[in-house]
């Protein structure tokens, strides 16, 4: 009996860590695929991963604030996804197109769940991380791209409400409320994470300039 059960043991012990093992390989590799030699795309890189790694988490949340028959809008934030887990490869080839690419896939995805979820919803409020991204994530030889960026972001927020027309499901005041919140929670725990990501890339990429021989 006791042979078994330390056979039994032994095989859980190993089961395990063949698991740990794989989920290493997966974060090597995501790291990997991340990875950039300039600080601003590679956090760049980074944003749009964990973005897009929590996006097929988002109906679940919906599902807990407003029930299960009015999540069927949150898939199209879905269509998004593969935007996002796009950028790292844009960046290998051209950085600025993939700093580029990340807040215009922010700005269309906070559209098309305006459209979804309607204005009540408060879902617009994730544009303001991508005015955020706007305001940091471009060197001042680029900061017309990042005036562009803000500008779009705050367009979109402000688009008036009548040009949605009616959410794709029919959300009451109550689901609205718990919408607000959970989109609240959301959009501030992506601002936080945004802001310290790019505050060491920039420190970063300032360090670097620094570094480089000036000519006399």
């Amino acid at each position: 009996m006791p042979v078994a059960e330390n056979g039994a043991s032994a095989t859980i012990c190993c089961a395990r860590l063949a698991k740990m093992e794989s989920l290493a390989r997966l974060r090597r590799r995501v790291a990997a695929y991340a990875a950039h030699d300039d600080p601003l795309t590679a956090a760049a890189n980074w944003i749009a991963l964990v973005v897009a790694w929590n996006q097929p988490f988002y109906p679940l949340y919906l599902w807990a604030a407003v029930g299960a028959d009015k999540i069927a809008p949150a898939f199209l934030t879905l269509l998004s996804t593969p935007f996002f887990l796009a950028v790292p490869a844009v960046a290998q080839r051209h950085p600025l197109a993939a700093r580029i690419l990340l807040p215009l896939t922010g700005i269309g995805n906070g559209i098309v769940s305006t459209k979804a979820f309607g204005a009540g919803s408060g879902v617009e409020i994730f544009l303001l991380p991508c005015a955020l991204i706007g305001a940091a994530l471009y060197r001042p030889a680029e900061r017309p791209i990042g005036l562009v960026i803000v500008a779009l972001s705050a367009a979109a927020y402000f688009v008036p409400v009548r040009f949605y027309g009616q959410p794709l499901a029919g959300y009451t005041a109550a689901d609205n409320n718990a919408m607000v919140g959970l989109n609240a929670l959301s959009a501030a725990t992506l601002v936080v994470f945004i802001g310290l990501l790019l505050s060491g890339a920039v420190a970063t990429s300032e360090e670097r300039r620094d570094q480089v021989p000036r000519k006399k």
